[in-house]
């Protein structure tokens, strides 16, 4: 066993029968951070890996429907990752009983990528037999036949990110005349607010100048609302990482987007990175 370097960075080697959940625990772990790389031809990787280096931990999908898959050749791939002093290797094995197998293609009406011309039958057969190898070698091996989709990405949640998945938080601001941002989670309208534009002083500055920020926290709804706002966010935080969610996205919309919905945003950010919140802004209006 070669001597791991402290800081080495993890790579784990997701592969199993298809149909296991590979495909699923990939997009997992690239969610928790990993640079993740699917069905890489074998002989690129040696390169990838020498030319690249390994500085962020790796996620690498590998399974019979790579265009050059081997057991001999990715057992000597194996090999080669764990002896890399730079790198943690873990070999994540995804399988599943034959009968449920069967079913989620049955499900899906693929053919099975080892018997295109046969039945899937044949093609589970043929790819247990031929990974059979790999399942041996295999660090962790995951049986996915009583896992729906969400509780498979809990399980590789609480293996690879014990402290539980991070959740990237984005707020932004913007004006209803420009009408309500795409894929946005949660919309708040602060429109109710005394609005700083009518005040000439004002009206040239936008949300994140401190005399705009006093004048709208002047209103005496703000407050209250303000306080709300917080409790429901931090509220709902928790459910949303259980659900699997990694992003989320909350909206202030005034009627120029320039001074209370700017505001808001900003104060909420600022809150949930006191909390110790993953937290990006974004000023609409202000950008353009």
């Amino acid at each position: 066993m070669p001597d791991v370097d402290p800081d080495a960075q993890p790579i784990v080697l997701v592969t199993g029968p298809s149909g296991a959940g590979r495909t699923t625990a990939i997009n997992v772990l690239e969610d928790l951070g990993f640079e993740a790389i699917d069905n890489l031809p074998l002989r690129l990787l040696p390169i990838l890996i020498e030319a690249a280096g390994v500085s962020a931990p790796m996620a690498l999908g590998l399974d019979s429907r790579n265009r050059d898959f081997a057991p001999g050749a990715l057992l000597d791939m194996i090999e080669m990752l764990a002896a890399r002093q730079d790198a943690e290797l873990t070999v994540l094995y995804l399988d599943a009983r034959p009968d449920v197998l069967l079913r989620r293609y049955s499900e899906t009406r693929r053919r099975h990528p080892l018997a295109p011309a046969e039945t899937p039958e044949v093609g589970v057969a043929r790819e247990q037999d031929l990974m059979a190898p790999i399942r041996e070698r295999a660090d962790m091996l995951l049986d996915t036949s009583e896992m729906n989709v969400h509780q498979l990405k809990a399980e590789i949640e609480h293996w690879f990110a014990p402290d539980g998945r991070s959740l990237a938080l984005s707020v932004q601001s913007f004006s209803y005349k420009r009408g309500v941002p795409r894929s946005v989670d949660l919309v708040f309208d602060c429109r109710f607010l005394a609005n700083p534009y009518w005040e000439e002083a004002l009206r040239s500055l936008n949300g994140r100048d401190a005399a705009v920020q006093d004048y709208v926290k002047q209103d005496p709804l703000y407050d209250g609302f303000m306080a709300r706002v917080v409790d429901m966010v931090r509220f709902l935080l928790p459910a949303f990482r259980s659900e699997g969610k990694s992003h989320l996205s909350i909206a202030f919309g005034c009627t120029g987007g320039q001074h209370r919905s700017v505001t808001l945003a900003e104060t909420l950010a600022k809150t949930l990175a006191e909390d110790g919140q993953q937290v990006s802004i974004r000023h609409r209006e202000l950008q353009r």
